[in-house]
């Protein structure tokens, strides 16, 4: 129970990144933040795709961000980060939070809050969920 792996992020100090609710964080990337979306192909298919976000595996992060000693993205760009919940995007959060960026957040019930809450969100694409 104290392992990495059944501790919520919310809980331990590596990962202690902001979780904003939808609305907030909609409102951070009104304003200008750049939305990461850290799930997967096949979880966008099946629950439908946030505009304009960039897409990210949250396993490279080295591919959209640059390697942690040479950052590609400005480290005060504010950063929102989804996926299909907090489990995935708390730890990216953190991940980006450790590399140095100073600004970082992420959505308190994933993707399925960002779409409850009327935020823009496409359709899925993938109606049987295969």
């Amino acid at each position: 129970m104290t392992t990495s792996e059944t501790t919520t992020p919310e809980t331990t100090p590596e990962t202690a990144v902001p979780a904003l609710d939808a609305r907030t964080a909609g409102a951070r990337v009104a304003d200008g933040a750049l939305l990461i979306d850290v799930r997967s192909s096949r979880g966008r298919a099946a629950t439908g795709e946030i505009p304009g976000a960039t897409l990210a595996d949250r396993d490279d992060l080295d591919a959209l961000f640059g390697p942690a000693d040479k950052p590609a993205i400005s480290l005060d760009t504010p950063v929102v980060v989804v996926c299909g919940s907090i489990d995935g995007s708390g730890p990216v959060a953190a991940a980006l939070a450790a590399r140095g960026y100073t600004d970082v957040t992420h959505v308190d019930g994933g993707f399925p809050a960002w779409r409850d809450a009327g935020l823009p969100a496409s359709a899925p694409s993938d109606a049987a969920g295969a």
